[in-house]
Order: structure tokens, then sequence, then C-alpha cells
């Protein structure tokens, strides 16, 4: 089983209420506007602030071009 991304078109970061796109790479949901990473751990998003990591200014860069 694998992280089923139309949950991206319901699902929004709980910070910002704004998008989340799925880096597959590095298996995180990705806020721009919150400058946040969240993990996915076993398929499931953990969409916890505390357990987010933030985004470095060229992440951001990355995901915003």
């Amino acid at each position: 089983m694998a992280f089923d991304t139309k949950l991206l078109e319901i699902i929004a970061c709980p910070v910002c209420k704004g998008k989340l796109r799925f880096d597959k790479e590095n298996n995180e949901l990705i806020s721009t506007a919150a400058k946040l990473a969240y993990p996915v751990q076993d398929d499931i998003p953990v969409l916890l602030e505390n357990e987010a990591r933030e985004l470095s200014l060229d992440e951001v860069e990355k995901w915003n071009s």
C-alpha cells in the first residue's frame, strides 16, 4: 500500500489551512505557505505541527518554482 495522493484534494495544512503537496522522495507532505514538511508514516500523514520539520528557504523556492 502506498500513500493515496487523492487525499491531497481533501486535507490541508493544519497551521495555515493551505494546500499540501506530496514529496515522494522524502515521504513528506509539504506546505510552502507554512514552510513545514509533515512526515508520512505507514502511509498515514502525521499532520501535527510539533512532528513537522521546518523547510529551508531553498526547499520552499524549489516547491514554489
